[in-house]
């Protein structure tokens, strides 16, 4: 397996897209304190996540409102369905943690739900900003508030231009 990354510029700060033949296995934003371990990055190879820093630019330029990637994040299996689950909230629309837990079959496991949102390794592309508290609020995402509500706004903002 060939793990390559490379780096982005982004509205929300630099983005690093790793892939593994030819998958998106992560998306680290920067954050303060915690830099990815170069075995976890790869190599840097511009042209090998071409199409992610495209759709990427697309996204935050408002012309793209779903990503066309092959995916391969690592995860237990209920971090997989939660992660499958946000993948299908729409653009520009949210879902509280209760109602994934829901959809999961068992109302009970909204902290596992959030756990899960907490460890997923592409955000943006796997939209774990589109997840809020139960009475609509911004809880709980791993690139601070601020850029959560940033997505959640240009998602807003570009909906209305249509």
């Amino acid at each position: 397996m060939t793990r390559t990354h490379t780096v982005t510029g982004s509205p929300i700060g630099p983005l690093t897209p790793v892939t593994e033949d030819g998958a998106l296995v992560a998306l680290f934003m920067e954050l303060p304190g915690r830099t990815p371990d170069a075995a976890v990055l790869g190599q840097r190879d511009d042209a090998s996540s071409a199409d992610v820093v495209r759709q990427l630019g697309e996204y935050f330029s408002g012309e793209r409102t779903a990503f066309d990637l092959l995916l391969r994040p690592s995860g237990n299996e209920l971090q997989l369905a939660v992660w499958r689950l946000m993948a299908e909230i729409p653009y520009g629309e949210t879902r509280s943690y209760g109602a994934l837990a829901r959809q999961l079959g068992d109302r009970t496991l909204a902290q596992a739900v959030g756990a899960a949102c907490g460890r997923n390794p592409l955000p943006v592309v796997v939209p774990c900003h589109r997840v809020v508290g139960a009475d609509g609020s911004l809880v709980g995402f791993g690139g601070g508030l601020p850029r959560k509500r940033f997505l959640l706004d240009l998602e807003q903002r570009a909906q209305r231009l249509f």
